[in-house]
Order: C-alpha cells, then sequence, then structure tokens
C-alpha cells in the first residue's frame, strides 16, 4: 500500500471509529441527563466532522499538481487542520454555557454505571485509533492526520474525566461534578483548538522549514562545497506534507551548462533523500569575478589535457 492510499484508510478508520462514539455518548448522555456526557457526544461529533474533513484533505493533497493547482494541493491538509481549530471552538463554547447553567442548577444524574461503560469503550477506541493516526501522521508526514490524531488524544483525557467523574458521583452523590466536569472539557478542547490552528497556520502562511531541516539542506550543500562557488537565497517552506525549496547557487564561470546542470541534479537528489517529498528548484548562475575556485578548476582542467 502507498503512503497515499494508506493515509486515506486511516481517516476512514477515524470516520468509523467516532460514528460509533457519536451514537453511544448521545445515547448514553440523554438518557442519564448528564451535561458532561452530552458535551463528549459533541466532542465525539467534531472528531466526526474533524475525520471527514481529514479524510477528504488527504484524498486532494495526494492529488498531483493541474493547471489550476501549478504548486500542488499540499495546502488542502493546512486548510483542514484550521477547519478543525473553528469547530472545536465552537464545540467549547456550547459545552461552556451549557455547564454554566447546570453549575447553577444540577440536575440528577441517572445511570451511572451505564455512562461509565460508554466511556471505557471510548477511551480504549480513541487510543487505539489516535496512535494509529499518529503512526502513518508520522511515516507521511500528514498535518490533516496529526491533528486529527491530537483531536482524539484529546478526547482520551475527557473521556478519563468523565469516567473518573461519573464514579465520584456514583460513590459521593454530588450532582455539581457533572458540570464541573464538563467545563473540564471545554477547556482541553480549547488548548486541542490552539496546537491544531498554530500548527495548520504555518503552512497557509509560508512559513520558513524548521531550523533543524533548514540546517540538514545547508549541511548537504556544505558536502558539496568543492563543486560550486558559494549557494544563497535560501528559500523553504512546507504545504500540506510537501516541501518546497529553492536556492541560487553559483558555480565557476568555466562550468559547462551539462556540468552545472548534473551538480543541480545531484544536489536535488541529495536533499530529497533526507527530506522526502521534497521539490527543489536550484537557480545556477556563473561566478562573475575570477576565484580561487575558478583559476583551481582552470589549472586541473589544463593539468588533464596535458597528461592526454
Amino acid at each position: 500500500m502507498d503512503a497515499a492510499s494508506e493515509k486515506i484508510a486511516v481517516a476512514k478508520l477515524s470516520v468509523y471509529s467516532n460514528t460509533v462514539l457519536v451514537v453511544a455518548k448521545l445515547i448514553a448522555g440523554i438518557m442519564m441527563m448528564s451535561v458532561a456526557v452530552i458535551s463528549e457526544a459533541l466532542h465525539s461529533s467534531i472528531d466526526l466532522i474533524a475525520a471527514m474533513i481529514a479524510r477528504f484533505s488527504v484524498k486532494r493533497s495526494a492529488e498531483p499538481a493541474d493547471s489550476d493547482h501549478r504548486f500542488g494541493h499540499g495546502k488542502f491538509e493546512n486548510m483542514s487542520g484550521m477547519i478543525e481549530g473553528a469547530l472545536i471552538l465552537v464545540a467549547a463554547a456550547v459545552i461552556i454555557y451549557e455547564a454554566s447553567k447546570r453549575l447553577f442548577d444540577p440536575m440528577e444524574v441517572e445511570f451511572l454505571i451505564g455512562g461509565m461503560v460508554v466511556m471505557g469503550l471510548s477511551i480504549v477506541l480513541n487510543v487505539f485509533v489516535s496512535r494509529k493516526l499518529m503512526d502513518v501522521a508520522k511515516r507521511t508526514d500528514s498535518l490533516a492526520l496529526e491533528a486529527d490524531a491530537l483531536h482524539l488524544k484529546t478526547d482520551v483525557w475527557t473521556s478519563v474525566g468523565v469516567f473518573v467523574a461519573l464514579g465520584i458521583m456514583m460513590v459521593t452523590g454530588w450532582r455539581v461534578i457533572d458540570p464541573v466536569i464538563a467545563l473540564f472539557v471545554a477547556v482541553f478542547i480549547i488548548h486541542a483548538a490552539y496546537e491544531i490552528t498554530t500548527r495548520s497556520s504555518h503552512g497557509l502562511l509560508d512559513a520558513s522549514l524548521p531550523d533543524s531541516e533548514i540546517k540538514e539542506i545547508e549541511r548537504i550543500m556544505n558536502e558539496h562545497s568543492n563543486e560550486y562557488v558559494n549557494f544563497h537565497k535560501l528559500r523553504a517552506r512546507k504545504t500540506g506534507s510537501e516541501r518546497q525549496i529553492d536556492l541560487h547557487l553559483t558555480v565557476p564561470s568555466n562550468l559547462s551548462v551539462e556540468e552545472s546542470h548534473d551538480l543541480a541534479e545531484h544536489l536535488e537528489e541529495d536533499i530529497k533523500a533526507v527530506l522526502p517529498r521534497t521539490t527543489t528548484v536550484i537557480h545556477v548562475e556563473p561566478c562573475d569575478k575570477e576565484c580561487d575556485k575558478c583559476r583551481l578548476r582552470e589549472e586541473s582542467k589544463a593539468f588533464k589535457g596535458s597528461k592526454g
């Protein structure tokens, strides 16, 4: 299975699991009259929408460049993350509103055992799916899948909180625990929204690659420093899982067009070997002065000619 197919398959898994959890939590929450469990159902419904968006985005981002999208479709994944972040904030606002009302007028919560069973199912299922998503996200460098995995990881912790709260309510009968935990869920959701939105915005705003990746590019270039004069105007960005790099390469004035092309192609291949899914464009320009590298190259050619 190639990377694109694997990304789509795991995105489908997220859709299926979230569908099951939305139905189970909603039924349990309505039967129990628990704002915390209903909040979790709302959280999972946002997870479901986010998973559907992630599936769409990874499918579109895998499409090759066309006449309308000359640089490919990688930014669909960044858009997915931004939409997910906005949806999470909407869910948090609804939860805070409902929980605040219940905080001053708590209601009796019933069928606590049933709610704990549903929360336990949610924890187990989301741990499995989030790990699967994160594994594929790391291997394929997919921002959309990583956002979905982080979203589900947040759902795990909020489900743990609701599970514990229901247990406390069963033992103590404290009804106020229900809206308090719902507010706790909202705080986690807002934090997740911030993380996802921040990461997604980097690609949309053409932020530079991380320093660690820039240093890798510079290291590769420096390994071949004896073959050119210098390089400058290095630019590098990421759209979705695709990296785009361009730079100017100054070569000795006596280097032929064919030799310059071969050098640029070799450098591009070396960069791609270290940073997969990278498109590198190298602008070659001749050295405009008589430098040591030009002179040494000329002497080397003369020496080889005399031997021949």
